[in-house]
């Protein structure tokens, strides 16, 4: 287990191989979550997207930069089954 220092502001800056490991790049946001006992657990915030987006993209109100192969379809609905497209 590593440990951190707190700045007098109470900030705490995270090692780029913990970045890594959450997935999170420069600009992007970290969700945590209060557990008992004094924890915290840490978790890339995802976007969630809304089935009105894809809608969307069906009715060519939105436009896509290039469109999705069957293999990445395919992807992103195993992901969301499985719970790792809403964080769980």
């Amino acid at each position: 287990m590593g440990s951190l220092a707190v700045t007098m502001k109470g900030q705490v800056t995270l090692r780029r191989d913990l970045l890594q490991h959450l997935g999170i790049k420069s600009g992007e946001r970290i969700e945590f979550e209060k557990m008992p006992d004094g924890e915290l657990r840490l978790r890339a915030a995802r976007p969630a997207g809304a089935i009105e987006d894809f809608f969307h993209v069906l009715d060519g109100k939105l436009k896509m930069e290039k469109p999705l192969s069957i293999e990445e379809m395919n992807s992103i609905i195993a992901s969301g089954w499985s719970g790792e497209l809403s964080g769980k």
